[in-house]
């Protein structure tokens, strides 16, 4: 059966905020796990941008933040440690990050196949834009390779609990890239490898309501769930 998924775009929002917001939302779907039969479970997809925020995951080291604590104030830039997979990566305003909250029991029990799924997402709505994405072998994400140089247009670092996600992706459109720089982005050193965002590879600030437009029915498609 073919599940239902609530979806909210929360707009501009603060980090610490949302993360509370999920959850509250990932309590509520453990409490109606014990439901036998429970014909609404209360699925959510979050879309969101962020203020400026630095997010460390639980397998991240902390001198993969190369600026000081000092310098974050200075700047307005907010961090911290956080409960998802993955090393350290940036949020902020022009990027779509996303958060599927679903209970995996009532989809299939596979988280790699779920990271594989949200990967396949991000590369079908590249595709709108004629750009070719591709998984980089040994890494999450999706990637572009234009030329020599691997470029990483979406991160992706979930956490489950009893087969319920947390976390989700963060995938560059109008994202101020510059950014980056204070951080060594998912930890990855390697000189042949950067990140990217649609309108650095297009050449022009896009739409980002129609990116979400088209990512939400990408998801929507391969998932096999009915938006509500």
């Amino acid at each position: 059966m073919r599940q239902k998924v609530i979806f909210q775009d929360l707009g501009l929002t603060d980090y610490f905020d949302t993360w509370q917001y999920q959850t509250e939302i990932h309590q509520k779907l453990k409490e109606e796990k014990k439901i036998i039969n429970n014909p609404n479970p209360s699925h959510t997809l979050i879309f969101c941008e962020h203020h400026a925020v630095f997010t460390l995951g639980r397998s991240g080291l902390q001198e993969n933040l190369i600026v000081s604590p000092e310098y974050l104030a200075e700047n307005n830039i907010q961090f911290y440690k956080i409960n998802r997979g993955g090393d350290i990566t940036y949020h902020g305003p022009g990027q779509i990050v996303g958060y599927p909250i679903f209970d995996l029991d009532l989809f299939f029990n596979d988280v790699h196949k779920y990271v594989r799924l949200l990967e396949e997402s991000v590369i079908q709505t590249l595709e709108h834009y004629n750009i070719i994405g591709y998984r980089e072998a040994g890494y999450t994400g999706v990637w572009i390779n234009r030329g020599n140089e691997k470029r990483k247009i979406c991160a992706i670092g979930v956490h489950l609990s009893r087969w319920i996600s947390l976390h989700g992706f963060a995938f560059n459109i109008n994202t101020n890239l510059d950014h980056f720089n204070f951080i060594i982005p998912c930890g990855i050193k390697d000189e042949g490898k950067s990140v990217t965002s649609l309108e650095k590879e297009l050449g022009a600030k896009q739409n980002m309501d129609e990116v979400k437009h088209i990512l939400k029915n990408k998801m929507s498609s391969i998932f096999e769930f009915d938006m509500l």
